[in-house]
C-alpha cells in the first residue's frame, strides 16, 4: 500500500515514530481488509484550527474534532479519465493536538491514540460506519483487532 503523510499544521509536526505508527496501523488495517497492494491512501496531520475549518466547510460542523475522512471511492465521482481510481482510496485528516487530548483524557499513551484515529479514519474509507448499534459493534470490533495487531489493544 502506498500511504502519502503530509503536515499541515502550525504546531509541532509528528515526529518519526508517529509517522512509522500511522504507516504501519494502515498497512495492519489493509491487511485484516485483505485489500490489493496497489491501494493508496494520503494522511494529513493538522492543528486545531484546521481541523475546525474542515469540519465546519465539510460537515457543518464548527468545532474541532479528532479525525475526517474523505473517501474518492463512493461511486459519485468520476475522475478526468471518466470513473474513479480504484486504487485512490481517500484522505484520512488527524488533529495532533486534539489526539493529545483524547489520550490524556483516555489514560493512554499518544501512539495508541494515533493508531486508533488511523485505524478509524481508514475503516471509514472503506465503508465502515457506526451510525447504528449494529454498525458501531462492527467498526468497534474491527479497530480492535487492527490495535491488537500492532500490540496497542486495551488493557
Amino acid at each position: 500500500m502506498r500511504i502519502f503523510l503530509s503536515v499541515d499544521t502550525a504546531g509541532r509536526p509528528p515526529d518519526g515514530a508517529q509517522a512509522r505508527l500511522i504507516k504501519r496501523t494502515l498497512n495492519a488495517a489493509a491487511a485484516l481488509e485483505k485489500l490489493e497492494k496497489r491501494v493508496q491512501v494520503s494522511v494529513t496531520l493538522v492543528d486545531d484550527v484546521k481541523i475546525r475549518s474542515i469540519n465546519r466547510e465539510y460537515r457543518g460542523v464548527d468545532k474541532i474534532t479528532d479525525v475526517i475522512s474523505f473517501a474518492l471511492n463512493e461511486g459519485d465521482e468520476d475522475s478526468a479519465a471518466g470513473g474513479p481510481e480504484k486504487d485512490l482510496l481517500g484522505e484520512i485528516v488527524i488533529c495532533l493536538p486534539q489526539a493529545a487530548r483524547q489520550a490524556e483524557e483516555y489514560g493512554h499513551a499518544l501512539a495508541r491514540e494515533l493508531g486508533y484515529l488511523a485505524a478509524h479514519g481508514f475503516l471509514h474509507l472503506l465503508g465502515y460506519d457506526h451510525i447504528t448499534a449494529r454498525d458501531r459493534k462492527i467498526m468497534r470490533e474491527r479497530e480492535e483487532t487492527i490495535m491488537a495487531k500492532l500490540g496497542l489493544a486495551r488493557p
